[in-house]
């Protein structure tokens, strides 16, 4: 093992992390959600506005002149079509996160709405929440994360990762190396916490659909742990060896099989309904974005502010935990785009297809509450795993398309574990773009044991409050990494 203080730091605070979780699994349940608790309660305002603040800075970016710099040399074109750059930004932020809530979230939100609302108008309202949690405010929060990345390694020649826009911008000054130093070590710790806690629902999802599938009863324990043992033998392996194309070809599959459910949905099911309820929720998203982007609820009473912060919030630093990992990946993809370029396809295009998801799952799941005597509300409360195949089971060849969406379920687990594990020893190793296998195989075993730490709570909603506690710390990075670039593109672009 080398002598790295950080990745050696790293290592050992990921370690206490996943012994504790499976020594002690309701011990850091607990602590997890306590400290999460109180967090949101004293810095609920602090994070919607750093997120929404993003979203400007990004949106500004695109528009200003800067927007023709190149993430490279002047000379620099795309190495990918922008249809292949497209499809790989798909795979690499949304995954099972989308298979996962396509149904169950709308659902979910509607049950406190309605509470306060006609049906109508909460559905209507659930569908708004929902897609402001998964479009503009996720995507600009991986787009600057990426961007700046990219700018810097592409550009600059600086090596791409999360402390070096501090070093460059900022070289001047004690405080700057142990700053950069630090904010590397929370972009690999909020990583790993993501990564594993994204593991541990997309195995809840895999084993309620196998459950689905045999007719069992939830499969219980024993099913739960195959599926992860089966995943682990998965991912492990092909950090052995050089996959990069292989697991792109697998990511591709999955997410063109999301896309063909999405279509057959949409074809077989209720067609002008749900093109109905997209067309309304993008247009509620749109005219109540301002307003989103900066409510935090504080005069709507205890139900509604825990609410919030269970969702809203919780997904804004989970796509914070996630933006080192996914802004390396586009950043890689992305060399040779301009600003602006960078900014259309990768905050547009993915918002939009986050939009019509939904639309097309979560209109499903309404029009199945609304026009069935089937309890899709009560399922997307109490099992969310398996919502998305209990809805798909009301259309017809239901068994066919629950197969495949384990498969999908399964391949964008697999994929996003091993391209986890190759970020964090990239970055763990100071930005080496080839790491040592030894060093991937260890973090792969890492997230193995965070993923069964946080698997064994058997509760979604621990699972999230355990991403959220490790991602809080690199809410406080974030701005910094944007001043910093702001910095230098004032400094050194003018021109």
């Amino acid at each position: 093992m080398p002598r790295n203080p950080l990745l050696l730091t790293a290592l050992a605070m990921t370690a206490l992390v996943a012994l504790w979780g499976v020594l002690d699994t309701a011990g850091l349940a607990a602590f997890a959600q306590e400290g999460v608790a109180q967090q949101f309660s004293s810095r609920a305002w602090f994070i919607m506005l750093v997120a929404s603040l993003i979203v400007v800075l990004v949106l500004w970016l695109a528009v200003s002149p800067y927007g023709a710099i190149r993430l490279g040399a002047d000379t620099d074109r795309p190495e990918f079509s922008t249809v292949s750059w497209l499809t790989m930004l798909f795979a690499a932020g949304m995954g099972v996160g989308l298979l996962f809530y396509g149904a169950a979230e709308p659902l979910t939100h509607y049950s406190l709405i309605r509470q306060q609302l006609p049906e109508g108008p909460a559905a209507g309202y659930a569908m708004v929440v929902t897609n402001f949690n998964w479009a503009l405010h996720a995507w600009c929060i991986y787009g600057i994360t990426a961007l700046v990345i990219a700018y810097y390694a592409y550009r600059k020649g600086q090596p791409g990762i999360i402390g070096t826009p501090i070093r460059y911008s900022f070289h001047r000054g004690g405080w700057v190396r142990p700053v950069a130093w630090i904010a590397d070590l929370l972009a690999i710790y909020a990583i790993a916490i993501g990564l594993a806690g994204s593991l541990a629902i997309g195995v809840f999802q895999v084993q309620g659909g196998i459950a689905s599938l045999l007719g069992l009863e939830g499969g219980g324990d024993a099913l739960k742990l195959a599926v992860f043992a089966v995943l682990c033998i998965a991912f492990l392996l092909p950090l052995t060896m050089d996959l990069s194309r292989g697991m792109a070809v697998l990511s591709n599959i999955a997410m063109a099989i999301a896309v063909v459910l999405m279509i057959f949905i949409l074809l077989v099911g209720p067609t002008h309904a749900l093109m109905d309820g997209i067309v309304d929720a993008v247009g509620g998203y749109l005219s109540s974005l301002v307003r989103q982007s900066f409510a935090t609820f504080p005069f709507f009473g205890e139900a509604f502010a825990d609410w919030f912060h269970a969702w809203t919030l919780n997904y804004m630093v989970w796509w914070i935990a996630w933006a080192p990992f996914v802004g390396v990946f586009v950043a890689r993809i992305s060399r040779g785009r301009t600003i602006r370029e960078f900014v259309l396809g990768v905050v547009f295009v993915p918002s939009l297809f986050s939009l019509f998801w939904f639309g097309v799952f979560g209109g499903l799941g309404f029009y199945a509450a609304a026009s069935t005597d089937l309890p899709v509300v009560d399922t997307a409360l109490n099992e969310p795993e398996n919502t998305t195949f209990f809805v798909l089971s009301a259309l017809p060849l239901g068994s066919l398309t629950g197969v495949f969406t384990v498969a999908a379920a399964f391949l964008f687990l697999v994929t996003s574990v091993v391209s986890a594990a190759f970020v964090l020893a990239m970055f763990s190793t100071g930005g080496n773009e080839n790491p040592p296998v030894r060093i991937k195989l260890i973090w792969g075993v890492i997230l193995a044991a965070l993923g069964l730490a946080m698997m064994l709570t058997g509760d979604t909603g621990v699972v999230r409050s355990i991403i959220a506690l490790g991602a809080i710390p690199f809410v406080f990075i974030l701005p910094l990494l944007a001043v910093a670039f702001l910095k230098t593109l004032q400094r050194e672009e003018g021109r």
